[in-house]
């Protein structure tokens, strides 16, 4: 069930998918911020996770100084116990991204696409449900700890079957592992997720960041890894076939949409997606692990850059 915030809050932090490239990002923006004196790891009362942004949120709630988070992204990956036969299987990445914009240019509404894509990944799972324990042990190594943090934290996923977007946390029932693995299961690339008898896809399909989930804090910050890339269609024809983030955004689940809405309601809104810098960084394939290191350093100077316009009132 999508949650409905109420009261109204001090601070939320929305952060966005955008694969190996867009979770690093995230952290060095995190860490740079800190680092110019805003902590958002102590500062917010809320953290929204979507796809490697759900990555990302497990990390910042874990406790870690955002320093530290830093470090682990710009050293060597964990390698899981056992998990020494090489990368899970997955369809070739260029099918992949022909396949969903195939599916999104066909899509006649948000949820027609999520059902679509929920179907692709079902589709895909004959051939990649195999790999679903070494996915699972791949998330779970890189989250700090495999617990719910005590405070605020949602983690969202898309229902495969029914389109619709769930919001996970603490009182769901739901280990925070499976509820990671999920909102990062992207279709084609990684097997659908089992959660209660349903399975679940990557939970920026149809929806990128999600940032309506914020609805009723005063203050929301926007870690986009992806907002920066493509804003029309033109400019997605012009972007590279690497990149996943040039899918349809229909009107209400795009990131200037949502941020409008948010502001209607009298939260003050910062979003920060990729400069020039990052954005070189972060290269045309996001989903490529070799990107982390370079996304981190630039995020982390663009975070310290942006702490000066980062203010709440």
């Amino acid at each position: 069930m999508m949650r409905v915030v109420d009261t109204l809050h001090n601070v939320a932090l929305v952060l966005g998918g955008g694969g190996a490239a867009g979770n690093a990002w995230e952290i060095g923006v995190i860490a740079g911020l800190a680092e110019a004196g805003l902590d958002m790891t102590e500062t917010a009362d809320l953290v929204v996770g979507t796809s490697a942004g759900a990555t990302a949120a497990a990390q910042v709630r874990s406790g870690i100084p955002a320093a530290e988070l830093l470090v682990s992204v710009l050293s060597p990956p964990v390698q899981p116990v056992g998990q020494n036969s090489g990368p899970p299987p997955s369809l070739p990445m260029a099918t992949v991204y022909e396949r969903m914009r195939a599916i999104s240019a066909a899509a006649t509404s948000v949820s027609d696409l999520r059902r679509a894509m929920g179907a692709f990944g079902l589709e895909s799972d004959s051939t990649l449900g195999a790999g679903a324990g070494q996915r699972r042990a791949i998330v779970s190594a890189r989250l700090p700890h495999p617990e719910w943090p005590d405070r605020l934290m949602l983690v969202t996923a898309v229902d495969a079957h029914t389109g619709e977007l769930t919001a996970f946390d603490r009182d769901s029932g739901v280990d925070l592992v499976d509820a990671v693995t999920a909102s990062t299961a992207l279709p084609g690339l990684v097997p659908t997720v089992s959660i209660n008898g349903s399975r679940y896809i990557d939970g920026g399909v149809g929806g990128g960041d999600n940032a309506g989930l914020a609805s009723g804090y005063a203050n929301v910050v926007v870690l986009s890894p992806s907002g920066g890339w493509s804003q029309t269609p033109a400019e997605r024809d012009r972007g590279p076939a690497e990149r996943f983030e040039g899918l349809r955004r229909f009107p209400g689940t795009d990131l200037a949409s949502q941020v409008e809405a948010l502001r209607k309601q009298n939260s003050h809104v910062e979003v920060i997606t990729p400069d020039a810098d990052s954005r070189a960084a972060m290269g045309t394939n996001l989903m490529d692990p070799a990107t982390r290191i370079p996304a981190a350093r630039a995020g982390f100077a663009q975070g310290k850059r942006e702490a000066t316009r980062v203010t709440f009132l």
